[in-house]
């Protein structure tokens, strides 16, 4: 992992209301209180993008999470995609 980098797990796949064919991924650090939103046009049945268990992304990238409730919905989440999962595995 790069020095910079900070690996988050997949905590939540939505579909957007707004937009149609709009998937929003959000993956969270293990301790929940930090996240990356991830959104992802559905263009094609061609359109072929593996969706990781976890990413790493800069540290200027991730949003704060304030909402108690939330980040320990997150934390218990990425947790357990953590144990059982490896970083690279498809999900």
């Amino acid at each position: 992992m790069a020095d910079d980098g900070v690996r988050v797990w997949l905590v939540e796949r939505t579909y957007s209301d707004d937009e149609q064919n709009l998937i929003i991924l959000t993956y969270a650090t293990p301790e929940g209180d930090r996240y990356y939103r991830k959104e992802r046009a559905l263009t094609s049945f061609s359109d072929v993008r593996d969706t990781t268990a976890a990413v790493e992304v800069g540290e200027r990238d991730l949003g704060a999470v304030d909402d108690p409730d939330l980040q320990e919905q997150y934390a218990a989440e990425a947790r357990r995609m953590r144990e059982v999962h490896d970083p690279d595995d498809v999900i």
